[in-house]
């Protein structure tokens, strides 16, 4: 997947080029091109906003820098983001969905956002982090590129790694341990080191279940009402849980 990313603040975005992200990108696997809008304004001092027609506070992202930053990427002919709190929260269905193209155009607000005239002409999908405010949409932008590029087959080491996890298995994750067994009095729980696999799975099971009705009952509530046929012993584990509510 490619992403052009289009932005006042390309600095911003070193963290996408380590790590996972930095190794899948040198094997092909992920692309990424940051485009600074500055670059396409046509004042004298690369200013890329103004003042709001109407009044009010703060300043507006102009129309033509981002129009033209839009068209160096050739943004008519692909799918196009713009981070806003106004917009759909990303949700699983959501990342799946855009984990089909094969190249994304994302949007970076900043100040008092942009000009609407270009969510409107390049048919913009607003997309949103939170019920809350960040400075600019740089920071939602790498949380979207983050967590898109984990469904990326083979950016991860295996399809389970990136869908076996928390919330997209239903549940919560389980703790985790490793070594040393003994840190400062705190101790690995005694079944995990017992190498029965099976009593295993059913402790992390138990584990995902308590954590998820604890912290998100409407996780907990969503996978009781998926999973009505479990297998024997994770039924067993599923009622004990259900008493213990």
């Amino acid at each position: 997947m490619k992403f052009n990313v289009l932005t006042l603040f390309p600095e911003m975005f070193t963290p996408m080029t380590t790590s996972i992200l930095g190794r899948a990108a040198n094997r092909g696997l992920l692309e990424f091109n940051f485009v600074n809008i500055r670059d396409y304004s046509r004042d004298p001092h690369n200013r890329a906003d103004d003042y709001s027609f109407g009044g009010g506070p703060g300043m507006v992202m102009m129309a033509e820098p981002i129009f033209g930053a839009m068209e160096a990427v050739d943004a008519g002919t692909k799918k196009v983001i713009y981070m806003s709190p106004r917009g759909k929260i990303i949700s699983r269905e959501i990342l799946e969905s855009l984990s089909e193209e094969l190249e994304l155009v994302i949007l970076c607000g900043h100040y008092e956002g942009v000009d609407q005239r270009v969510l409107d002409y390049w048919n913009a999908e607003e997309l949103s982090i939170g019920d809350y405010i960040v400075t600019g949409g740089e920071l939602p932008a790498m949380v979207l590129m983050d967590s898109l590029s984990r469904l990326i087959p083979g950016v991860l080491a295996s399809e389970e790694g990136a869908m076996g996890e928390s919330v997209y298995s239903g549940l919560m994750e389980y703790p985790q341990y490793t070594r040393p067994r003994s840190f400062r009095g705190l101790e690995v729980p005694e079944i995990l080191l017992s190498g029965d696999h099976r009593k295993i799975d059913l402790w992390r099971f138990e584990e995902a279940l308590r954590l998820t009705a604890e912290r998100r009952p409407e996780l907990f509530e969503d996978f009781v009402k998926k999973h009505g046929e479990l297998p024997k012993d994770e039924q067993k584990v599923m009622e004990k849980v259900l008493g213990m509510l």
